[in-house]
């Protein structure tokens, strides 16, 4: 049983000095307080706490987004991500990470099954193989040969709601099950690295992928930049290349939430003005900053700085 959502585990962190670094024309001093973790909606919570455990036990900007996104993954009441999630059209539970940390490598697996923490899986295949992205079955094999143990996602709750909506089979909107978790972190050395998993779009055509596993898409990470999440309809985050243009905003001198905005705004201009979906997403510039925006509606993100971590609610742009 993964942690409640709101249990709160008091932590803290000393920050140390880190490098400066030169983009957009100017130096940029990295952040030179707390390490922070930013994750998106109310499950960002729990995977922050996680986050900060791992670094305060030594670990690195890597081990927090990966001990972060463990938790909504093995928490059977997170029905958008891992152990628990909604299945597809056909009754399978499918899931799909990435991670990417602070020296640009990457690791990745999509339409994976049976396996609880593909996060932990992805960086697997980014440490240990000389690929970036595994799929499907052979994703599966990957992650049984690593010592994953295979189980069954589909809880009998997930299962209830899909016989349920099989009886209608009422089209669902991506703006219903968007409750990606993208976990962003830079440690007490300034280094920036993150995860992104779920389970995707509910009840979604039977080998679907959407933007988390992909690089660029879900998950950007520059190490003299800055990084990117993203969450929402996973489609029309994958045709921008949101995270990747996020970062590429913030390098030309973009602050982070104007850049997380001009995103966005791209996606708006691709749809008249008014998109019938959600994208959200979240950033950290190297020198500690924060951003986020989504496009409708509103949006929660987790942001864990020192000994605080905190539920922050933002109004869309429309």
């Amino acid at each position: 049983m993964g942690m409640k959502r709101r249990d709160f585990i008091k932590t803290t962190a000393i920050g140390l000095a880190a490098p400066t670094t030169i983009f957009g024309g100017s130096k940029l001093k990295t952040n030179k307080n707390d390490p922070i973790i930013l994750s998106t909606w109310d499950h960002g919570l729990p995977a922050n706490d996680a986050g900060l455990i791992s670094l305060q036990n030594g670990g690195n900007a890597m081990d927090a987004a990966e001990a972060g996104a463990r938790i909504p993954e093995g928490d059977p009441k997170s029905t958008s991500v891992g152990f628990g999630g909604l299945p597809d059209e056909q009754g399978n539970v499918t899931l799909d990470a990435c991670v990417m940390d602070s020296t640009g490598n990457a690791g990745s697996v999509a339409f994976i099954q049976n396996i609880k923490h593909p996060v932990s899986v992805a960086r697997k295949v980014m440490e240990d193989t000389k690929h970036v992205m595994l799929v499907g079955e052979g994703a599966r094999q990957f992650a049984v040969s690593q010592g994953f143990e295979e189980i069954d996602l589909l809880t009998n709750e997930s299962k209830a709601a899909w016989e349920k909506w099989k009886k209608k089979r009422r089209k669902m909107t991506p703006h219903e099950t968007h409750d990606t978790i993208a976990v962003l972190a830079q440690d007490n050395k300034g280094d920036l690295a993150g995860a992104c998993t779920t389970s995707g779009w509910a009840y979604k055509m039977h080998g679907r992928v959407g933007d988390s596993p992909i690089i660029g898409a879900g998950l950007f990470v520059d190490n003299e930049v800055g990084c990117a999440g993203g969450t929402g309809l996973g489609e029309e985050v994958i045709k921008t290349a949101g995270s990747f243009l996020v970062v590429e905003l913030m390098r030309q001198g973009y602050d982070p939430t104007k850049a997380c905005e001009e995103a966005l705004n791209r996606v708006i201009k691709k749809h008249n003005g008014n998109p019938d979906f959600q994208i959200a997403y979240i950033a950290i510039r190297k020198d500690g900053k924060i951003g986020s925006a989504c496009i409708k509606w509103s949006f929660e993100y987790a942001l864990a700085r020192g000994e605080q971590n905190k539920l922050h609610k933002i109004k869309g742009l429309l």
